[in-house]
């Protein structure tokens, strides 16, 4: 697969291009368009590919690996790790949950989205 023909970076984003490479990354495997096994391009490779830095994509692959979704064997390079959709569709599956929750709750989806937003990006205080 190429995966940069698969993935979309949009310099114009509110959402860095590492994050915006990361769940593209994570979306691929959820699809199952990336499957377990297989071989993610070098960070240089990827890097020219989508014209972004190779710190950037490095950052992308250091956070899918610490979050589970791929495996970094040495100079053999990065992979799609065993498991890894497992993973995301309890998440899915949690995500689902507490949305049906809170709209049995009467929380309409564009208050859902901003709580989500404010709890990924660390703020999880209550709104007033």
């Amino acid at each position: 697969m190429d995966l940069a023909a698969q993935l979309a970076i949009d310099a114009d984003s509110d959402r860095a291009p590492f994050e915006q490479l990361r769940l593209g990354v994570i979306d691929l495997v959820t699809r199952g368009e990336l499957l377990v096994g297989e071989r993610l391009p070098t960070v240089r490779a990827l890097a020219a590919d989508l014209d972004l830095a190779p710190n950037t994509v490095a950052k992308s692959y250091r956070e899918l690996e610490a979050a589970g979704i791929i495996e970094t064997r040495g100079r053999r390079g990065s992979f799609i790790k065993a498991g890894s959709n497992t993973t995301l569709d309890d998440a899915q599956r949690a995500t689902v949950e507490h949305v049906e929750a809170l709209r049995a709750m009467g929380v309409d989806d564009a208050t859902i989205v901003e709580l989500v937003t404010r709890a990924v990006g660390g703020d999880a205080q209550p709104a007033r």
